[in-house]
């Protein structure tokens, strides 16, 4: 398959970003020097697939991953037509974290997708953004952020008080079952 396009300079060139070890998972993305509010710090390149070529290749490292241990997904919603599999050694915004308490947020723009700075961001902070995982499989996907908001699972912001609800019900089932042996 043909890259969506040629990489740009900005999209690969670390101007503001710089790859290293990771507390989060492995390794990141951290920021070279300061980075203001606003800044477009990388954009995240990849092959353009349909919807249904997204969607099957998604399922299909998510199965990997929990055979192995090991795997990511890096397909990134597009728009309602594409996706990106930015699964490819051209796109360093691929190790980029996800954080409950992100600094970043990815914004759509004419058709890029590029990783923006919520907040100024001092030299050698981890860049990180909400992956924005539905709630359906959040047992899945294990958060390793450590912020104070987390609460161990990746799910979008809109859906963590559904579950800070099912935690806590679980785990008042849990002291119930305790109790009774």
């Amino acid at each position: 398959m043909k890259p969506r396009r040629k990489p740009t300079a900005s999209a690969v060139t670390p101007t503001w970003w710089r790859r290293g070890g990771s507390a989060i998972h492995r390794y990141g993305l951290f920021a070279a020097r300061d980075i203001p509010k606003g800044t477009l710090v990388i954009e995240y390149v990849g092959h353009r697939l349909t919807k249904t070529q997204g969607w099957k290749r998604a399922i299909s490292w998510q199965e990997k991953a929990q055979d192995t241990g090991k795997g990511a997904v890096y397909v990134f919603e597009l728009n309602k037509r594409y996706d990106i599999d930015g699964n490819v050694p051209w796109n360093p915004a691929r190790l980029i974290n996800h954080s409950c308490q992100p600094n970043c947020d990815p914004e759509i723009r004419r058709g890029h997708i590029w990783i923006v700075a919520l907040r100024d961001i001092t030299a050698g902070e981890e860049l990180t953004y909400d992956y924005g995982y539905d709630f359906d499989l959040w047992d899945e996907h294990p958060c390793r952020c450590g912020t104070p908001p987390c609460l161990g699972y990746i799910v979008a912001r809109r859906h963590r008080w559904r579950l800070r609800r099912l935690l806590a019900k679980k785990k008042r089932a849990q002291r119930t079952t305790s109790r009774k042996r």
